[in-house]
């Protein structure tokens, strides 16, 4: 057997090491912090300044439109838009010209065209002033102005500041939107216990317009989902499945009237003045078509437009009968998800 090892204090020169390399890693660790964080708060800063000086251009920009006329835009060709939408891409506000595009699609796109465009130019109004005075607002509010200009955050950020909630969540379909750069999908779920809506969002390339994920509407599972900061979060991320699918019940978890709805609607609008689409889950609802008019009717009466199309599917699985429906409302026309007849969940998604 050999001696057995005591304890004891290092020697001296064992001491020295160790202060030195302690001393050496803390200077490298300083400058690694030094040349890390002087470039970030130099490409914050100069964002900063190309965010204003785009604000600025805006607000002038939207003072002129105002000016001469919401009726005259009609007689501004598709450079108007699209040149000072990329103007804003370049100034960092990728939301605001999302927006700007959109001021040009609904030229003569309806009978109260011009009506939209002043709501609509109004809301972007009101997102330059918010921003202007961001420093006052609720840091629910901030996230929401950052947002909306197109600030984006990365998942991990996501998973870090956006609340978590666990819930057994109903996966109700999805709509598609095309650009010139690919198709993004949103998928929308409802939760059972939370009563909560949640988005999911896709983007597909045009060179590889596969999605990453496939989602199984009318299934329902345990899932833990992170939702995005914001004035009254709806995009979300799956952080974790909990569960496994089961098919929808007998029933959906919704609102009883088309008032009830529209009540969670304005209380939404209330917090978060800049979202344009809201989840829609509505018992015993009747589809109908009303002289040419495509309409959805709950038992009190009331009735809300159906998108632009043909229905007759709707009817036809619901058999005239109320059903459980589930939709997206843009404030104008509900577009279908899917229906629950007899305890089956049909998906109306487009694309399915």
């Amino acid at each position: 057997m050999g001696e057995e090892i005591t304890s004891g204090d290092p020697p001296d020169w064992v001491t020295a090491w160790l202060e030195k390399r302690a001393a050496s890693l803390q200077r490298k660790e300083s400058k690694q912090t030094k040349e890390y964080t002087a470039p970030s708060e130099k490409t914050v800063a100069r964002r900063q300044k190309l965010v204003e000086q785009g604000l600025a251009r805006l607000d002038l920009w939207l003072s002129d439109l105002v000016r001469t006329g919401l009726a005259s835009a009609e007689t501004h060709p598709d450079a108007y838009w699209s040149d000072m939408a990329k103007q804003m891409v370049d100034n960092q506000l990728p939301g605001v010209a999302t927006r700007i595009r959109r001021l040009g699609e609904s030229i003569h796109a309806s009978p109260d065209w011009t009506e939209k465009l002043l709501i609509q130019s109004g809301q972007l109004t009101l997102l330059s002033q918010a921003y202007r005075n961001i420093d006052t607002l609720q840091p629910n509010l901030q996230d929401e102005v950052r947002t909306q200009l197109g600030w984006a955050l990365t998942e991990d950020e996501v998973l870090a500041r956006g609340e978590h909630i666990r819930d057994t969540w109903l996966f109700l379909g999805s709509t598609l939107e095309e650009t010139d750069k690919g198709t993004t999908q949103r998928t929308w779920l409802y939760g059972e216990q939370s009563k909560r809506t949640a988005m999911l969002m896709q983007f597909a390339p045009r060179v590889n317009p596969a999605f990453a994920r496939v989602y199984p509407f009318g299934m329902r599972q345990a899932v833990e989902l992170a939702y995005w900061p914001g004035a009254a979060p709806a995009r979300a991320l799956i952080v974790e499945q909990q569960g496994e699918l089961r098919p929808f019940e007998r029933t959906l978890p919704g609102e009883e009237t088309i008032d009830a709805f529209l009540n969670q609607v304005a209380q939404t609008l209330a917090r978060h003045p800049w979202q344009d689409t809201f989840l829609c889950v509505l018992r015993d609802a009747v589809p109908v078509l009303d002289q040419k008019r495509w309409l959805l009717c709950d038992n009190a009466g009331q009735a809300l437009p159906l998108a632009k199309g043909e229905h007759w599917r709707l009817i036809a699985l619901s058999g005239g009968h109320a059903s459980h429906f589930a939709g997206i409302w843009n404030g104008e026309v509900l577009t279908p998800l899917g229906i629950l007849v007899d305890g089956r969940y049909y998906s109306l998604s487009e694309g399915r």
